[in-house]
């Protein structure tokens, strides 16, 4: 149920009704027709800009169309008027029985309220965290985690077939400076004095149990190895134990991958067959590398720059401000022809639309691999890059200290232990991605209405609080939802009422938006405003008693007003579960 998508399905039968009577042309493109809130709720329920976008293909002033569609559509019973506003604007309200029979339909679809088909079950590849296999999970990781799992919940919500993928970054130089710490911490658990660990290397306590680990299977069989030797064993049990690691701090946010693709998996550009060597010719075969020397760059010289000549990618064909590196000077391929590979694997998946979450940091990488991606697929493929800002750490306002087991950072996993999964993952979501975020642990934990994560969870909880008295009041009454969706919903009047109803009515328009914007913080917002509704229903019948939730003496208006409230909690509940959020029944 979306009532948007009905309201404009009335207008399109009043459009055709209108051009089937030759007051407009027929075959009119209905295509940027927007049905919408007004800007002012003061104007209606529902504004529509039908006639200033008909009127250059009807020949028509707009507001002689929007005089005519006025005056047709109220002859529908779910438009109760239509006014023409400034050049052409209608501004329709709609019928209060309209508007309460949304109560029902919330409640008739439960769990399913808000799905969409938009996705049309098309393939969508979501790539999030991501995070270099050589410790814990840092804060920062977090929120990329979240938002990306959140996305992949919305787009899944939305009808898309999705894929949720971790690209395992085990191919680079920072492998063997792990690979290395851990022999340190091997030599450590054999007995070895190993002092201060030298600068470079990672040091932090994790890799202890790591060290052990390795002194249980190998004994002292490693020291008698040279580096070349032991480096290649202990590089695989590095990786395997920090990707266990990562894989269990994920699972505290309840977030699982379908696909860990290993970088080690593309192979070299000069192995016949490789996924390197396969991107390497493809881009060769559309004339789309050369040997060139790149100008300077203005600024802050990137690392890939040097100033003699390069395999290059026609970069600025495909809308990016350079032509990029392939390879070194040295001929080994540059992060970005790994990046190349790596996406057109994904593109050979059957992933034409494909979603990447990154830090920060990496901002400036975006137009080269969009760019890539264009190229590679000719045009067919499509790649969004969401930016993750920064999470700042603080308790009462002042910055929290750096984890002596990570060496370096606040781990995920001390921030998901300290107050709890849940939170966590809401208060990722209140802030938009590329906005900087700041995360105060005490703040996160009050119980006040200036926290949005207890502000929605007591709202829901309320609720159920609510329907718990209910069913000890009328012990002989059905309070399930199938019947509560049959109730007479007509005592439902105060205008408290009907705001709360319009407002669980946008739920539906909402994901979509959100799903197409690949935004879902906007989830988080609405449920602020859907719990802010609510509360102020409840304040409101604290003052006045005719308004309050249960009546002992009114069996009718109490179910009706049971049925409107369960129907919010409904609504609350789809919303935390695209945000990944158990909804609460009690606040401890």
């Amino acid at each position: 149920m979306n009532l948007f998508s009905d309201i404009r399905a009335v207008l399109t039968a009043t459009i055709d009704s209108l051009a089937e009577a030759g007051t407009l042309p027929g075959g009119l493109d209905l295509g940027n027709v927007t049905v919408e809130p007004p800007r002012d709720p003061s104007h209606g329920d529902i504004a529509t800009n039908a006639a200033l976008v008909l009127s250059k293909q009807a020949k028509m002033k707009p507001r002689e169309i929007a005089d005519a569609i006025a005056g047709a559509i109220t002859a529908d019973a779910a438009i109760e008027s239509a006014d023409v506003a400034g050049p052409g604007f209608i501004n329709l309200r709609l019928s209060a029985d309209l508007m309460r029979a949304q109560v029902s339909g919330v409640l008739s679809a439960g769990d399913t309220f808000g799905d969409a088909n938009i996705g049309a079950g098309r393939k969508v590849n979501v790539e999030y965290v991501s995070a270099n296999p050589t410790g814990p999970m840092h804060v920062g990781h977090c929120r990329g985690s979240v938002f990306g799992d959140a996305l992949a919940n919305l787009l899944v919500k939305t009808g898309h077939d999705v894929t949720r993928e971790y690209y395992i970054n085990d191919a680079g130089g920072q492998i063997g400076v792990l690979a290395r710490s851990a022999f340190l911490r091997y030599r450590e658990a054999l007995g070895e004095d190993i002092g201060e660990i030298p600068e470079g290397l990672y040091p932090g306590d994790y890799l202890v149990p790591l060290g052990k680990d390795l002194a249980a299977r190998h004994g002292d069989t490693l020291l008698a190895m040279s580096e070349d030797e032991w480096l290649p064993i202990v590089k695989t049990a590095s990786i395997d134990a920090m990707m266990a690691m990562i894989k269990d701090d994920l699972a505290a946010l309840n977030i699982h991958h379908e696909v860990f693709f290993s970088e080690r998996d593309l192979g070299e550009p000069e192995q016949q067959g490789s996924k390197l060597a396969e991107a390497f010719d493809l881009l060769e075969s559309k004339g789309l590398l050369y040997t060139g020397v790149l100008e300077p760059p203005k600024g802050k010289t990137p690392d890939d720059w040097e100033p003699r000549p390069q395999l290059l990618f026609k970069a600025t064909e495909f809308g990016d401000d350079v032509d990029r590196p392939m390879k070194k000077s040295d001929g080994s391929h540059t992060y970005f022809a790994a990046d190349i590979a790596y996406h057109l694997d994904k593109y050979r998946r059957g992933f034409g639309e494909m979603i990447d979450v990154w830090g920060a940091d990496h901002a400036g990488y975006i137009k080269r691999m969009q760019a890539a991606v264009k190229a590679l697929s000719d045009g067919g493929g499509s790649l969004d890059v969401k930016i993750c800002q920064m999470v700042k750490l603080y308790r009462g306002g002042e910055p929290v200290k750096m984890s002596k087991r990570a060496g370096e950072f606040v781990t995920l996993r001390d921030v998901v232990d300290e107050v709890g999964r849940d939170v966590v993952r809401f208060i990722m979501l209140t802030r938009k991605n590329d906005a900087p975020l700041d995360f105060d642990f005490k703040a996160v934990m009050e119980q006040s209405k200036d926290n949005p994560v207890f502000y929605v969870q007591y709202a829901h909880a309320r609720i159920c609080s609510v329907l718990r008295l209910a069913a000890d009041d009328f012990p002989d009454a059905d309070l399930s939802d199938a019947a509560l969706a049959g109730v007479d919903l007509a005592s439902l009047e105060d205008e408290a009422e009907l705001a709360l109803i319009k407002q669980m009515a946008a739920f539906p328009r909402l994901v979509e938006q959100a799903a197409v914007a690949h935004e879902p913080h906007r989830i988080a917002f609405y449920l602020q405003e859907l719990a802010a509704g609510f509360h102020a229903l409840w304040n409101k019948g604290k003052d006045d008693a005719r308004l309050r939730f249960i009546h002992t003496d009114q069996p009718g208006v109490t179910m009706a007003r049971l049925a409107l409230i369960r129907a919010v909690a409904i609504t609350l509940a789809a919303g935390l579960h695209v945000l990944g959020v158990t909804p609460v029944e009690e606040m401890r």
